[in-house]
């Protein structure tokens, strides 16, 4: 029997209410005590920009040396930056944020496969979580500017809850940064061409994000962003 079997078996297995009520009350603690180490380790901070994208690209891609290069200018204009902590794109953040001396986090996740704490972010600020929504509450809250690199199911998990989020006005208008033209054309064509026109979302949609090339245009972005808005937690 492998994993998926066992937890499927797992949650189909009857339990009386003392055993479901001990279960989430522990769950419950869990629960508070990643929000807690998360806002008192984030919240002193400061400004920070999100980068998000793949686990699995190595130091030899160009999107790993192009997303090290914008971590490094951000941390030059005096921004910090805030990855998943692992390796991959994540890795490419830390490494630039590391050598424009400025601050590296990693919000790290629990995963049987891929991820581990890459060698770039600061000792001081390491988190490690055991849950996914804990874990975006902290990338949502503190992060004032999402640069969305190429990635998988996880980058786009990420993509659409900032997305929708912002859609809904439950939280700001903070810029969402899309890095790569070649890579992301595909998803906004079928975002224009299904979305749109069967009426799923509106044309002003399309404002929420902002698809660019270079470091410089990302940098760009992020500034404007900052000159116009008070800087503040998002909820």
């Amino acid at each position: 029997m492998n994993s998926d079997d066992k937890k499927i078996r797992r949650a189909f297995t009857k339990k009386d209410w003392q055993e479901i009520k001990s279960d989430n009350s522990w769950s419950v603690f869990k629960i508070m005590a990643e929000f807690v180490e998360g806002f008192e380790k984030i919240g002193r901070l400061g400004p920070c920009v999100s980068i998000f994208g793949s686990a699995r690209v190595t130091d030899d891609d160009p999107y790993y040396k192009l997303a090290e290069e914008i971590a490094y200018q951000l941390t030059a204009n005096g921004y910090g930056i805030v990855t998943g902590g692992g390796p991959g794109i994540m890795e490419a953040g830390n490494k630039g944020a590391q050598r424009g001396r400025g601050r590296s986090v990693g919000l790290n996740i629990k995963l049987p496969f891929e991820q581990f704490v890459n060698p770039y972010v600061d000792a001081d600020k390491d988190i490690t979580f055991d849950y996914f929504f804990v874990r975006k509450t902290m990338f949502i809250k503190y992060s004032q500017g999402f640069i969305a690199m190429p990635g998988g199911f996880g980058t786009m998990d990420e993509l659409f809850e900032s997305l929708t989020l912002i859609q809904t006005k439950k939280i700001a208008k903070f810029p969402i940064i899309l890095v790569g033209t070649e890579y992301w054309a595909g998803l906004v064509d079928w975002i224009k061409d299904t979305l749109i026109k069967g009426n799923y979302i509106s044309v002003e949609d399309l404002d929420l994000f902002t698809l660019v090339d270079t470091p410089e245009e990302v940098v760009d972005v992020i500034n404007k962003f900052y000159s116009k808005y008070t800087l503040k937690p998002n909820f």
